[in-house]
């Protein structure tokens, strides 16, 4: 009999962490040629396709099961996840950097407000607290982008900035990206106990592949031949932070609440400071060492606090 291989949540969202911070790595490069909604529509397209031969042959009996109100909130999950890629993305065409990094970063203060409702689950004052030191934390890793030095003074972009013009635009798509995104956890916290990873993972990517697919054709983009390398870029969006990256903390949802998974989202920036310093030579700032720092320390105080028995869990047979 085969020994079930375990691992705890913590070690599981740290490679997560690490897989989705490839991300703006991935995104960059793509970007070269590649309109950013373009990337997001491949990213999910290109995922949905991997996993498409694996699930409908190995369970195709579980999908045809489904009942009609899981379906509805599968269906429902994709086209959250769509909104928030091309929400998220879009943002970054009408606003700065920093304000939509930290607008999008709220996105576990949302999961945290609406999950009693929703989900009837009960926020830790341990894990709010946690919550509450990594938001702090990832806002202070945004003002990296927003301040610089200049002979010795700090100046930043005034907060009225943030609130004007298309700037408004950028920030409101922003805070309905952090939204979209606490939607898509919390509906996968409600109906992963009912399916496998496989099968969840294939109808929720394939759904926000083709509300991103749609949105790029509404949206005008002409159809363009891309570089070989472009394609290299996009491809591995699909294959690390997305179907390695976004399924482990979909994995996740199974067992811990969707609150500590979206707080333990809030790592990303960290992995991604490091790959940049990795592969860009873009050494980080003062701000985001110390941003990262409170960062980690909420994640592990969040943790610190979740039941005994949710750290520790089987690895589910595919």
């Amino acid at each position: 009999m085969k020994k079930a291989i375990t691992i705890t949540p913590v070690f599981g969202l740290c490679f997560g962490i690490l897989a989705v911070s490839t991300a703006s790595i991935f995104i960059r490069f793509a970007q070269a040629q590649a309109p950013s909604l373009v990337i997001a529509a491949g990213r999910l397209s290109i995922a949905t396709l991997l996993l498409a031969p694996f699930v409908l042959i190995r369970s195709w009996d579980e999908i045809r099961t489904i009942p009609r109100r899981t379906f509805g909130f599968l269906m429902l999950a994709g086209l959250f996840l769509g909104l928030h890629f091309a929400t998220w993305i879009s943002s970054l065409e009408f606003t700065s950097v920093a304000s939509s990094v930290v607008l999008v970063a709220t996105a576990p203060l949302w999961v945290a407000i609406l999950s009693p409702i929703f989900l009837k689950e009960k926020i830790n004052t341990v894990v709010f607290i946690g919550l509450a030191i990594s938001l702090i934390g990832s806002v202070i890793v945004g003002l990296n982008s927003a301040c610089h030095i200049s002979g010795g003074q700090v100046s930043c972009i005034s907060f009225s900035s943030m609130f004007g013009g298309r700037a408004f635009l950028g920030n409101l798509l922003a805070l309905t990206g952090a939204l979209c995104s606490g939607g898509y956890l919390m509906i996968g916290r409600r109906v992963r106990n009912t399916l496998s990873l496989p099968v969840y993972t294939f109808l929720v990517y394939g759904v926000a592949a083709v509300v991103l697919v749609l949105m790029v054709f509404l949206s005008g983009i002409k159809a363009a031949v891309y570089a070989p390398s472009t394609w290299l870029w996009i491809i591995l969006l699909a294959i690390i932070p997305q179907l390695l990256g976004h399924s482990t903390f979909n994995y996740f949802l199974k067992s811990l609440s969707a609150t500590f998974v979206s707080i333990a989202l809030l790592g990303e920036p960290i992995g991604t400071v490091i790959l940049a310093y990795l592969f860009l030579r873009e050494s980080p700032t003062w701000l985001e060492i110390g941003g990262g720092i409170l960062i980690l320390a909420g994640i592990y105080g969040a943790s610190r606090a979740a039941d005994k028995k949710q750290l520790k869990q089987e690895i589910e047979p595919v």
